[in-house]
């Protein structure tokens, strides 16, 4: 007997930790590799412990992880000084606002005083609340009613490459927010319900938006998705696109909203991370997250992702 029996597992999930699983490996394992169109989609899902940092303390979880499929399952009320020590063993500053693995320090702490356990007070399982209609905050003004008069922001809207230091470069340059590159950046927007039910229009960029996005996948099917989307007109135009990074980094907000997302509250919570028109050079493709308020860039040939899709107004 141990944890697990405290816990409600999904039946497709085995009471195991994986102990080399990290949140960098979670991402390539089920949101890339995972959605190659050479390898079926997989039902497995592993449970593997994290140190969580973008709190005013950190806090260690157990993490339920498969492919779509995300979900934690418990707080572990670790030592502060231990989970302290977890972020510097990885040479990062305690500021530093990312997820970590654990290391072997709180390993053996977890085995004696959690895993093994059958009822351990350290383990705090999470309440899971039942599924109600995602709150989309206040009505966004009218066209023309959001008090933006200036001039129009023309970000770049070509695809580009960009290595790190053009990214930092880029964050700088427009201000916008980012937990690690500009935490002191805003860039503000002026964004208007378009009335159609399906896009959000930004007055200061001249873009418009779509307020959910695209599922899950790969960046070839996602290439085939954009397609046929503008095929059949969505909203009534054929030149919806894939964001550039610059475009997708405007919509950050400086602080996350009540959905866990820094992103104004008028978007879905559907599309955490979104693809962006942005290779990375040397090798990888550049992201934006909205749930880490921060670019990100993920290596290997076919990596899986959400989109939202912009136009430029006329």
């Amino acid at each position: 007997m141990n944890m697990f029996t405290k816990l409600k597992l999904s039946q497709k999930t085995a009471a195991d930790i994986e102990w080399d699983m990290t949140p960098d490996l979670a991402f390539c394992t089920f949101s890339a590799k995972g959605l190659r169109e050479d390898l079926p989609n997989t039902d497995e899902r592993v449970c593997y412990f994290f140190v969580d940092n973008y709190g005013d303390e950190p806090r260690l979880y157990l993490m339920e992880r498969g492919t779509r499929f995300v979900n934690i399952l418990a707080e572990i009320k670790a030592p502060l000084t231990m989970m302290n020590d977890c972020i510097i063993d990885h040479g990062c500053a305690l500021s530093s606002k990312d997820n970590f693995p654990i290391n072997s320090a709180l390993k053996t702490w977890l085995l004696s005083e959690v895993v093994e356990q059958e009822s351990s007070p350290f383990l705090i399982p999470t309440i899971k609340e039942e599924a109600e209609q995602e709150n989309m905050g206040k009505t966004l003004p009218p066209s023309g009613k959001t008090g933006f008069n200036g001039d129009i922001i023309h970000l770049p809207e070509e695809p580009s490459t960009y290595d790190d230091e053009q990214i930092k470069e880029i964050t700088t340059r427009w201000n916008f927010y980012d937990t690690s590159l500009n935490p002191q950046g805003e860039f503000s927007n002026g964004l208007a319900d378009t009335g159609d039910t399906l896009t959000v229009s930004d007055e200061r960029t001249g873009l418009q938006w779509q307020w959910a996005g695209l599922d899950l996948c790969s960046v070839r099917r996602m290439t085939g998705n954009i397609e046929q989307l503008n095929k059949d007109g969505f909203a009534g135009f054929h030149d919806w696109r894939m964001p550039t990074v610059e475009e997708a980094m405007s919509l950050m907000e400086p602080s996350p909203n009540a959905k866990g997302l820094y992103l104004h509250s008028c978007f879905s919570k559907e599309q955490p991370f979104i693809f962006v028109a942005a290779r990375r050079k040397p090798t990888g493709y550049w992201f934006v997250d909205y749930k880490q308020g921060k670019t990100y860039w993920s290596s290997g040939t076919v990596p899986g992702g959400f989109c939202r899709l912009c136009r430029k107004m006329e």
